[in-house]
């Protein structure tokens, strides 16, 4: 009977498995992601108890959300008309891409070239302005270097090799920017097709563009790393690895993109990382690993202007923290719609100018993310759906952030917080919702630890304060 029931439990996981390859095959990674999300979670999901040591003070908050990038959606498109509310967001990089073909920073033919980097420098020169240092992707290809279009080779790497040295000398020389991160070309393998290997080569490029920068004279320190692939692809970083190892080039860092609607696919990809690294103990020192793009869906989706986006946004960010050194939420500010749509589910924080700039609910979800304190707190009891962490600021008010993202959108919890060894006295405890008027509480706390539910509808974002009353 034991076997019976053995060989039935593995034709169903036979079955199920099936069914995910099937819908591999004809759905969207939204939608391929709600189904793996649903044989993972829907029988087993983890109610969260949170339990918070007031004492155990673990250093440091992390922050990789204060990264922010900015897409090719107009080579118009400035920093500035927006600069206090992306300053409010206390970027501490802003990535941009395409800046060979939208600055024109390169003119003249193969063999023959010169610099004018007048117009990137008015983008430079908004992006310090706001507090934050440029994070360079470096893309696309010149048009004054001869290939066929702007994601071709270079009819001569040599000209590649110099492109990538004046850039580095102009921003980390010239203009004295230091700890400037460049990053070698934007998706890769969906702009351009490259591959690792054949003839058209990523490692091509990278090596180019390794020996550019290593030539780079009189410049500040700065890292330079690749390959910005649209998800984490193991042969990606294995073939560049093994390149730059057996060429003695430079790699600072992995970087990555992921649009992914499961919370735990962002885990897998740094967990998964931080073991293949392994391999390349000449790397591992100092190795950094970003993921430069981030979302729950690479097209265009209505939760991008909804509380959905919101709750993944910063569910996903708390599960980063001492994961991850930095990750770019994507985009700062939307496109123009062709149909002159205020709301079409474009990735960014704010609307586009001329519906006013008007920030999204993710643009005020990471503003509430980013209320944490100075110190991050012991926390632990996140359950399946529910994701927090916890803080102590230099005022000694304690802080604690909540998201709550299914990707159904259904999960409703009544979450209990304990928190233990909170010094006795009267303690102010204020608890708030994104969007709504929040309610303070007077309350006593003697040798007992502080205990309260905080009910969480589906997607909401909560924040507790807890403070001494004076």
């Amino acid at each position: 009977m034991k076997k019976r029931k053995q060989n039935r439990f593995q034709l169903i996981s036979t079955f199920l498995v099936l069914i995910l390859l099937a819908a591999a095959t004809v759905l969207g990674a939204t939608q391929l992601a709600i189904v793996r999300e649903f044989f993972t979670f829907a029988s087993t999901p983890e109610p969260a108890n949170i339990a918070i040591n007031a004492q155990g003070i673990l250093g440091p908050l992390p922050r990789p959300w204060r990264n922010l990038a900015q897409g090719g959606e107009e080579a118009s498109w400035q920093i500035a008309p927006v600069a206090d509310k992306v300053r409010a967001l206390q970027p501490e990089y802003i990535r941009i891409d395409h800046i060979y073909d939208f600055y024109e920073p390169v003119q003249g033919s193969p063999g023959n070239i010169t610099f004018d980097f007048t117009k990137l420098d008015a983008m430079l020169n908004d992006i310090e302005a706001v507090g934050a240092k440029p994070y360079i992707a470096l893309s696309y290809m010149p048009p004054a270097l001869g290939g066929r279009d702007i994601v071709s080779s270079p009819a001569r790497y040599e000209d590649w090799q110099l492109v990538v040295q004046k850039t580095i000398e102009h921003i980390s020389g010239k203009r004295g920017t230091a700890d400037v991160y460049y990053e070698v070309w934007n998706e890769p393998d969906l702009f351009g097709d490259w591959k690792y290997f054949g003839d058209k080569n990523y490692l091509n490029l990278y090596s180019a563009a390794a020996r550019g920068a290593q030539q780079a004279r009189g410049v500040q320190p700065f890292k330079i790393g690749g390959p910005a692939t649209t998800g984490f692809y193991k042969n990606w970083y294995d073939a560049l690895a093994e390149h730059v190892v057996a060429n003695n080039l430079r790699l600072d860092f992995i970087s990555w993109h992921r649009y992914d609607i499961s919370l735990t696919q962002f885990q897998e990809d740094l967990l998964d990382i931080r073991t293949w690294a392994e391999k390349y103990p000449q790397l591992t020192p100092t190795l950094e690993f970003h993921i430069t793009e981030w979302g729950h869906d690479s097209e265009n989706n209505d939760g991008y202007d909804t509380k959905y986006g919101a709750a993944h946004t910063v569910a996903a960010a708390i599960e980063m923290i001492n994961i991850v050194e930095r990750a770019f939420v994507f985009e700062i500010q939307d496109g123009k719609d062709p149909n002159n749509k205020e709301y079409w589910g474009r990735w960014g924080l704010l609307t586009h100018q001329d519906f006013g700039s008007t920030p999204k609910p993710r643009y005020q979800a990471l503003r509430m993310l980013d209320s944490l304190g100075e110190q991050r707190v012991q926390l632990l009891g996140k359950g399946t759906f529910i994701k927090a962490a916890a803080s102590k600021s230099i005022d000694g008010e304690y802080r604690v952030v909540l998201a709550n993202f299914d990707v159904k959108a259904r999960n409703v919890e009544q979450v209990p917080i304990t928190i233990y060894n909170l010094e006795p006295g009267n303690y102010l405890v204020k608890k708030e919702y994104l969007g709504k008027t929040g309610t303070t509480e007077s309350i006593l706390i003697d040798t007992k630890p502080l205990q309260f539910i905080l009910p969480m509808a589906p997607l909401d974002i909560a924040k507790v304060s807890i403070m001494q009353a004076i």
